[in-house]
Parts: structure tokens; sequence; C-alpha cells
């Protein structure tokens, strides 16, 4: 078992040589987004353990942003706040998988 029921991984990855990443597409204004929300909600207790944390290169760069839920390993991309409020309230808080968001 897991030490987080949730672990969720947010590439903000920033490239020097001007390619496309996660970081050109506010990947961390995103990520300080879900961490500001889970608390906020109270999902982020120590009861629930879910941990929000930024990560470098996922590999993924073509379908990015990205993030990566544990311990399923839920790939997911994301547009904007809207869409990252239905993985917080589905998926972090329900158990249920976004499909239309998945990748």
């Amino acid at each position: 078992m897991s030490f987080y029921d949730k672990h969720v991984f947010f590439c903000v990855h920033q490239r020097d040589d001007g390619e496309d990443c996660c970081g050109n597409r506010n990947a961390q204004k995103a990520r300080d987004y879900v961490k500001n929300k889970v608390k906020e909600l109270g999902v982020s207790s120590r009861q629930n353990h879910i941990r929000i944390n930024n990560t470098g290169c996922l590999d993924r760069c073509d379908e990015g942003p990205v993030i990566v839920v544990y311990p399923e390993g839920t790939w997911y991309t994301y547009v904007d706040e809207t869409d990252l409020d239905e993985i917080i309230e589905e998926h972090l808080k329900n158990g249920r998988v976004v499909d239309r968001l998945k990748i």
C-alpha cells in the first residue's frame, strides 16, 4: 500500500531551447492552483493523504501539459481550471477516472 492515497505529479519542466514543454503551458500555475484547491477543500489532510508535487520532464510534451496520478498511474492532460476542478472532484475526491482528460 502506498503512503499516499493519491500522489499527483505535475510536469513543470521548462526547456531552455524554446521547444514545446509543459512549462510553456502554465504548468506551475496549474500545479499551484490544484495544491491550494485540495488544501482548501480539506482533501489533502493527513486522513486522505493526497500529495501534489512538481516533477521534471515526463517525456509526453506533445500531449501536454500533463499530470500523472498514482498509485493508479492515470495520465491526464488539461486546458484550464475547469479541467483541473473536474480531476480534483472526480478522481482525487471520488476515485473516478476522468476519461475525457485521460491520455
